[in-house]
C-alpha cells in the first residue's frame, strides 16, 4: 500500500501545503536577501566576481521548479506575484526611509554618520564625500537594485514558469533535467542582463564604471548561475522522488 493511501486526506492536504510554504518560504527569503544585500559587497568566487546578494538567488529557480513541477503553473505563477509585491513593498519601505525627516544630528547615533576622505562613486552615478549618513549609502546602493530586481524578476521569473512547461508540454512530461536546466538557462540570462543593465548603466554613462568592468559583472553574474543550474540538476530529481510519494503525487498529477 502506498504511503499517502496510509493516511487521511486532510492530513495529505496538509503535508502538501506544508511542503508549498517551504519552498515558497525559501523563494521569498532569497530574493529578500538579493534586495536587501544587493550590491553592497562584492566577493571573488574563483574566476568570478559576485555581488553578495546573487549568492542565494540561484535557490529561487529551484524551488520555482519545484513548485511548477509539484503543485502546476498556476501555483508557481502565484508564487511569483507574490514576490513581486514583495519587492514593491521593499523598495516603498527603502523610499520612505530616505523621505522621512532625520532626527538632529546631534542625536544621531555615531554609527548613522560616515566622514569620507575621498569622493566615492555610487552606482547612480552620483560621487559623494564628506559626512554622509550610511542609510544612505545603503540606500544609493541596494535601490537602483532593487528597481532592477524588479524588473528582472518580471521577465526572468515568469519566463522560467513557462518555459518550463512548455518544455513539459512538449516532452511530454519526460525528461525532467532539460526542463529544469533549459527554461533556468534562459530566464537566468534574461535576469542577468536585465539586473546589470539597470543597476550599472547610469554609472557607465557617468563614466563612473567602464563598461569592462560591466560586462566582467555581467559575465560572472550569469556563469555562476549557469554553474548553479546544473549543479542543482541531481538536487531537483532527488527532492522530486522523494516529495512525489510523501504528497500523494503521481507523474500524471505533476506533468
Amino acid at each position: 500500500m502506498n504511503n499517502h493511501l496510509a493516511i487521511t486526506d486532510s492530513q495529505l492536504q496538509e503535508r502538501r501545503e506544508r511542503v508549498f510554504l517551504v519552498l515558497a518560504g525559501f523563494f521569498l527569503c532569497a530574493m529578500t536577501l538579493l534586495n536587501v544585500i544587493g550590491i553592497t559587497r562584492f566577493i571573488q568566487l574563483g574566476p568570478m566576481q559576485l555581488a553578495i546578494g546573487v549568492l542565494a538567488y540561484p535557490l529561487t529557480f529551484l524551488c520555482t521548479d519545484l513548485i511548477s513541477e509539484l503543485y502546476g503553473k498556476a501555483r508557481a505563477n502565484f508564487m511569483v506575484s507574490v514576490g513581486l509585491l514583495l519587492n514593491g513593498f521593499i523598495l516603498l519601505v527603502m523610499w520612505l526611509g530616505n523621505t522621512l525627516p532625520a532626527v538632529d544630528p546631534i542625536a544621531q547615533p555615531p554609527w548613522q554618520t560616515l566622514q569620507l576622505a575621498q569622493e566615492v562613486g555610487l552606482p547612480s552615478g552620483e560621487t559623494v564625500v564628506g559626512s554622509v549618513e550610511l542609510f544612505y549609502l545603503l540606500y544609493a546602493n541596494t535601490s537602483g537594485a532593487v528597481f532592477a530586481s524588479m524588473l528582472a524578476y518580471v521577465f526572468a521569473q515568469y519566463v522560467d514558469v513557462y518555459l518550463f512547461h512548455w518544455i513539459k508540454n512538449k516532452t511530454g512530461g519526460k525528461h525532467l533535467w532539460l526542463r529544469n536546466n533549459g527554461s533556468t538557462i534562459v530566464s537566468q540570462l534574461v535576469d542577468s542582463i536585465t539586473v546589470i543593465g539597470v543597476t550599472f548603466g547610469a554609472a557607465v554613462m557617468a563614466g563612473s564604471m567602464t563598461l569592462t568592468v560591466a560586462l566582467g559583472l555581467l559575465i560572472s553574474n550569469y556563469l555562476f548561475k549557469l554553474v548553479s543550474a546544473l549543479v542543482d540538476t541531481p538536487i531537483i530529481y532527488i527532492l522530486i522522488a522523494k516529495l512525489r510519494p510523501y504528497l500523494g503525487l503521481t507523474d500524471a498529477r505533476s506533468q
